[in-house]
């Protein structure tokens, strides 16, 4: 008799683990633009709209990851949320500096 996970907690599992996977690759596609806005200041063409809009959507991919109960979605977004609020702080940090508000780059 084989004791151990049966195929649906193994199935359960990849399928976890590609979610994660996911995720984590997710998060590099915002590298470059947390490079460009808190190494080189640039901030030209950014959106924080846009972003506050991104952040409410991964926020509520968030809340039904924790209601399916999936920790590769709770993990992922809430990653992507720390990454694109880096990015959202630098943003207003670089036009504070430079005595800019949203408006100027709507």
């Amino acid at each position: 008799m084989w004791v151990g996970p049966t195929h649906t907690v193994m199935a359960a599992a990849w399928i976890e683990a590609i979610g994660l996977l996911a995720g984590v690759i997710g998060i590099f596609a915002w590298i470059p633009q947390i490079i460009q806005v808190w190494v080189h200041k640039r901030h030209d063409g950014i959106s924080l709209t846009t972003f506050a809009v991104v952040s409410f959507a991964l926020t509520l991919w968030l809340i039904y990851g924790i209601l399916v109960d999936s920790f590769a979605m709770i993990v992922a977004n809430i990653m992507t949320l720390s990454v694109i609020g880096a990015v959202i702080l630098g943003v207003l940090r670089v036009r504070k500096s430079e005595g800019q508000t949203e408006n100027t780059h709507l």
